[in-house]
């Protein structure tokens, strides 16, 4: 299980990243990147993505900073609440 830390004042906070595919996918396309050109934007293989994508992969909280900083929004706004299923076969 991938963790990412959370800093507050004197307290430390570990959360699972849990990023959610789907909206990464929408997210990318709305802003006009195919797979590899997005990949190569956030240095890594667009295999790799496109297993994020499909919520075959959960990528370290590096990588995720990485796709944030490349959508341009936090990394909570590409995560998923842990009650939420990442397949997307479930959303039709």
């Amino acid at each position: 299980m991938r963790l990412t830390l959370l800093r507050c004042a004197s307290m430390c906070i570990v959360l699972p990243v849990q990023p959610d595919g789907p909206k990464i996918r929408r997210q990318r396309e709305l802003r006009g990147y195919g797979l590899r050109g997005f990949a190569k934007a956030a240095r890594i293989s667009h295999a790799y993505l496109s297993r994020i994508e499909r919520g075959e992969r959960r990528p370290q909280p590096e990588v995720m900073a990485r796709i944030a900083s490349v959508l341009n929004c936090r990394i909570a706004d590409i995560q998923r609440d842990a009650t939420e299923s990442n397949d997307e076969r479930q959303d039709r």
